[in-house]
């Protein structure tokens, strides 16, 4: 049983897992990957065919929908949802 503390909480922020994940579009997922892979900017825009600027605005969008702040974390909450391969990181 929730208390109350424990009930407002997931109120304020429920957990929103599935919905994360569903919230990406196909060009955010590739620039997940190539993020993921070790690819820059410049490098992403040049592989999608897309400007740098562009880059920049999808993996913005990308790092706030997953409501992280840096790379480390968009790469952790991208394994947690299960947008990585499982081998990710493994040689």
């Amino acid at each position: 049983m929730m208390n109350e503390k424990t009930a407002l909480i997931h109120k304020i922020q429920p957990l929103q897992e599935e919905s994360d994940a569903d919230l990406l579009t196909p060009r955010q997922r590739d620039i997940l990957r190539l993020v993921a892979s070790g690819q820059t900017n410049r490098e992403i825009a040049e592989v999608l065919e897309i400007s740098v600027r562009t880059v920049e605005v999808h993996r913005f969008n990308l790092m706030r929908r997953l409501n992280v702040r840096n790379v480390a974390q968009l790469l952790r909450r991208a394994l947690q949802l299960g947008l990585l391969a499982k081998t990710f990181g493994t040689k």
